[in-house]
């Protein structure tokens, strides 16, 4: 008997009617204003008296869209508005917008319909249409700098694998097509540099300082990624004074790397046989950074070439400060590059060569 009630009770279970879990239905939308442009701060609105209340709200996302669920069946009016908006007025309204349970309703606000524009003031028209002109215009120099963009990263890497002709040949085109750009005219001329072409390169990096000096919010790395290229530059022409002051500009503009400027002054004086000079570009490289090698290296070797024979003993006797940068060269970098040429020169002098030193630890 017990059996026969629970089948009679599975029997009756199987044929009451099957009905849909989901009871509420959804909406979503996008949401654009007049001159095309995301409305990513909509709040969309669902009520059941004209607008006035809202009885459900959900807000656009960072691409202009919103979504929501958990709206009960019916037919709503869903109205847009801003945060700033009052609460009175509606940026966007429609009426008699069905919400069915399960499935998902599309409500768009697109402001540039023709009714929603026919809507406008004359005065509203023409500050849309002023609006739409300065976002195509927008558009079209953002498209520019893209391209400009692309175009600077193959410039340098073609620098970087010197292929410095490649690299002129794409600034000079960028440059002709943004004249105001500094950091293109400094990647011209570091391409017209590495193809020796000395007066063109002082052009171009003399450009880039001007214009970035010029600007609204000047770059420091530029200017001193300017001024260090042209000291460079200015050098390779004879100008040695002028190259000195540009690496003095460039340390200034940018004293975090000053180390690294007045060592690559340092270097390109060395190659210009300016011994003084490249003596007083390592001095200020080592007050800069006293634990960098190389400009040790160069100051000893600047100042040999100054060394002396004492005619009673036939020692020769290096100029003050000489032994010292040599010995200190040796200090940081022990098994360095010019280590051997280093420890020949002081044994050539009759100097002890230190046998403690360990690189340091890096």
């Amino acid at each position: 008997m017990r059996k026969m009630k629970f089948w009679l009770v599975f029997m009756l279970a199987a044929c009451l009617p099957v009905f849909a879990q989901e009871q509420t239905g959804k909406i979503h939308g996008h949401i654009q204003d007049p001159a095309g442009v995301a409305v990513t701060d909509g709040i969309v609105t669902l009520s059941n008296d004209g607008g006035k209340t809202a009885k459900y709200t959900f807000k656009a996302d960072a691409n202009g869209d919103y979504k929501g669920d958990g709206i009960a069946p019916g037919t709503y009016t869903v109205s847009l508005r801003r945060p700033d908006t009052p609460a009175d007025k509606v940026l966007d309204q429609f009426q008699n917008v069905k919400i069915t349970a399960g499935e998902d309703t599309l409500q768009d606000f697109d402001m540039t319909r023709a009714d929603y524009i026919s809507k406008l003031s004359p005065e509203q028209r023409k500050q849309l249409e002023e609006l739409k002109k300065q976002n195509a215009e927008a558009m079209k120099e953002n498209s520019v700098i893209k391209n400009l963009n692309a175009d600077l990263q193959k410039a340098r890497e073609d620098n970087k694998n010197k292929n410095y002709a490649e690299a002129e040949q794409l600034m000079q085109k960028d440059t002709q097509a943004k004249p105001d750009a500094a950091v293109l005219w400094l990647e011209l001329g570091a391409a017209q540099a590495g193809e020796k072409k000395w007066p063109d390169a002082e052009t171009s990096l003399k450009k880039a300082i001007e214009l970035d000096s010029q600007s609204k919010k000047p770059n420091p790395e530029i200017e001193a990624a300017a001024n260090n290229s042209l000291g460079e530059v200015l050098a390779n022409q004879g100008k040695v004074q002028d190259a000195q002051a540009a690496y003095e500009a460039a340390a200034r503009i940018n004293p975090a790397q000053a180390g690294m400027y007045y060592s690559n002054e340092a270097i390109v004086m060395s190659r210009a046989g300016q011994s003084d000079a490249t003596v007083a570009a390592a001095d200020k490289a080592i007050a800069a950074d006293p634990n960098k090698p190389i400009p040790y290296y160069l100051k000893g070797q600047a100042l040999v070439g100054k060394a002396t024979v004492d005619q009673k003993t036939g020692k020769i006797v290096a100029p003050p400060g000489c032994v010292e940068a040599y010995q200190k060269y040796l200090e940081l970098d022990p098994n360095g590059p010019f280590a051997n040429e280093v420890k020949g020169v002081l044994q050539g002098m009759g100097e002890t060569i230190k046998s403690s030193y360990k690189a340091p630890k890096k």
